[in-house]
C-alpha cells in the first residue's frame, strides 16, 4: 500500500492575512487582492488599507470595491471539460469567448487553479477559495498534472531524457518533463506528458525548443483529479468527502 500523501491545507480564518481572507471568500487570487489592497479599494472597519501585510478577523468588517465582504463560504471544488477556443481568464482584452462566460449560471463565482491557454483542452479545476487555488498551483504541492499531446516532430529517447532533466528555452528554466511516447502515425505522435510545474504554455515552449509543434493538447488529470468520461463543456462538483480526503477544510 502506498503511503499516503498529506492533506492540502484550505483557509483558516482565525486571523489572517487580508489578501487571504479576500481571495478565501472567493473574490479573486490572493495575488489579485493584494493589488487591489495596493490600489487602496479596500477597506477595513472602514479605513483604508494598503498594505497586504495586515492581519484581519472574522469581527473585521472588510469592504472591497465598495461592497462589504460576504461571510466565508465552505471550501467547494469543480472539475470542468474545458473545450478549445476559450480563454481562463474573467475577461479578456481581445472580447474573446472565456471560460467563465460559459459556466452554467447557477454556479457561484469561482477561479481557475492554474489555466489552460486558448487552444488547449481537458480538466480545469475550479473553486470559490481563492487561496486553495493559489496552493493548489504551486509546485511545492506536489500533485503532478498529465496529458495527451499531439506532436508533430521527431520525438527522440535523448529528447525526451533531457526533458526529463529539465531544459532552458528561451531563457526560462523548465523543471523535469516526464514524456512517453504513445503511438506514431506519418509525422505526428501522441505523447502522455507529466509535469509538477505547469509554467505558462510550458508543454508547448519545451517541444518547440526540441523543434517540435504541439497541434493538440489535453489535460488528463490534476493531482487526484482526473477528466475521465467528463464531457466537454461539462461541469461536476466534487463532493465535500472526496475532497477532504486530500484538502483539509476548515
Amino acid at each position: 500500500m502506498s503511503k499516503e500523501k498529506p492533506k492540502i491545507e484550505a483557509s483558516s480564518f482565525e486571523g489572517e492575512r487580508l489578501a487571504k481572507r479576500i481571495a478565501g471568500a472567493g473574490v479573486c487570487s490572493r495575488r489579485e487582492a493584494e493589488k487591489l489592497i495596493e490600489e487602496g479599494r479596500v477597506k477595513v472597519n472602514g479605513k483604508t488599507v494598503k498594505t497586504p501585510a495586515y492581519n484581519v478577523t472574522l469581527s473585521d468588517a472588510v469592504v472591497v470595491n465598495g461592497k462589504l465582504l460576504q461571510a466565508r463560504e465552505e471550501t467547494r471544488l469543480w472539475l470542468y471539460h474545458k473545450p478549445q477556443g476559450l480563454m481562463t481568464t474573467h475577461k479578456d482584452p481581445q472580447g474573446r469567448p472565456t471560460v467563465f462566460d460559459s459556466l452554467p449560471k447557477d454556479l457561484p463565482r469561482v477561479i481557475s487553479i492554474g489555466r489552460l491557454d486558448l487552444n488547449s483542452e481537458g480538466l480545469l479545476l475550479l473553486t470559490n477559495d481563492g487561496a486553495l487555488a493559489r496552493k493548489l498551483e504551486l509546485p511545492s504541492t506536489g500533485w503532478i498534472r498529465r496529458y495527451r499531446a499531439r506532436v508533430y516532430g521527431q520525438v527522440t529517447p535523448n529528447m525526451l531524457e533531457e526533458m526529463k532533466k529539465g531544459v532552458v528555452a528561451d531563457g526560462v528554466h523548465y523543471d523535469s518533463i516526464e514524456a512517453v511516447v504513445d503511438s506514431t502515425k506519418g509525422g505526428n505522435s501522441w505523447v502522455t506528458v507529466a509535469l509538477k510545474e505547469g509554467k505558462n504554455r510550458e508543454i508547448r515552449k519545451v517541444f518547440e525548443h526540441f523543434d517540435c509543434q504541439v497541434n493538440r493538447l489535453l489535460r488528463l488529470s490534476y493531482g487526484p483529479f482526473i477528466l475521465g468520461s467528463l464531457a466537454k463543456g461539462e461541469v461536476k462538483e466534487v463532493t465535500r468527502k472526496v475532497l477532504s480526503s486530500f484538502v483539509s477544510l476548515s
